[in-house]
């Protein structure tokens, strides 16, 4: 059966599992863990502070950069208060209000991709939510500085996307990242989210199917059992590929990273059948 495809040990299904497992490190448990001197940014200038998004900036072993992840909450009440990791227009308006800030001081940026999915309230579509998140993906495709991106639990739609437009995109071993999720998906093709975990291994969402695709860079490891087992291992293993991908392109001009990083989307979905 379809909905038994394997993707490594483990099924699709059993990947978005993890990914949506709630002891998962978010955002900030990784920032706890891999940056010192972490001083956080607040607000959009335009309507308010959105905290489903996380931005501020920081010290990655010695090197400044500056960091925006979106953040799900761990208990009930954090949740509530992060809107479960779906940010609105202002949350996207303050992520990229902090990476022109980085980019006027030549920092390189990191982000984390965490959400179900933008939120899909009134109030947000009211406050232009689509054009925010249109306005990122344009604007961080101009950054004149090195932007890193890591999927490091569920990569869900232009709500991940928005923050995803980087020069290296990397995903944790046990994360997805899909314009769908499965459950949404199996609603649409099948009438039936009962079926998400043939949905979830059709949508070639888990970290192995979107490297062969070309639609990330590498796939980070986790400690065994995934990442929810040990924080602080997932941490080491997070900055240790971070740290190299910082290292690697220190040394590129300002007109190479905005081509590198154009280049490379533009490639995404090429594909040649037969003869070139």
């Amino acid at each position: 059966m379809e909905s038994e495809a394997v993707t490594g040990e483990k099924t699709a299904w059993q990947r978005v599992q993890n990914a949506r497992h709630p002891k998962r490190p978010h955002t900030l448990d990784y920032v706890e863990r891999i940056l010192t001197n972490f001083h956080e940014i607040h607000g959009d200038r335009l309507f308010g502070d959105d905290p489903a998004i996380v931005c501020g900036m920081g010290k990655l072993d010695g090197r400044q950069i500056m960091l925006v992840g979106e953040q799900k909450g761990r208990d009930t009440k954090q949740r509530l208060y992060r809107n479960f990791g779906m940010p609105k227009p202002e949350g996207y308006r303050k992520a990229l209000r902090v990476m022109q800030m980085a980019a006027k001081f030549g920092r390189p940026i990191v982000t984390f991709l965490d959400t179900p999915g933008a939120y899909p309230g009134l109030d947000a579509e009211e406050r232009g939510q689509g054009e925010a998140i249109a306005r990122n993906l344009r604007e961080m495709a101009r950054l004149s500085v090195p932007v890193i991106c890591v999927v490091i639990g569920e990569g869900g739609s232009g709500g991940a996307l928005a923050l995803g437009v980087g020069n290296r995109v990397f995903i944790l071993e046990n994360a997805v990242y899909s314009v769908i999720s499965p459950e949404s998906c199996a609603s649409i093709i099948w009438r039936d989210s009962a079926k998400a975990d043939q949905a979830a291994a059709a949508l070639r969402m888990t970290a192995e199917d979107l490297l062969e695709l070309g639609l990330v860079d590498g796939i980070v490891p986790e400690p065994p059992g995934g990442a929810h087992e040990d924080h602080d291992e997932a941490a080491r293993l997070l900055k240790t590929h971070l740290a190299q991908s910082l290292e690697e392109m220190a040394a590129l001009p300002c007109n190479e990273v905005v081509q590198q990083r154009y280049e490379k989307f533009r490639k995404m979905g090429n594909f040649f059948f037969g003869a070139p």
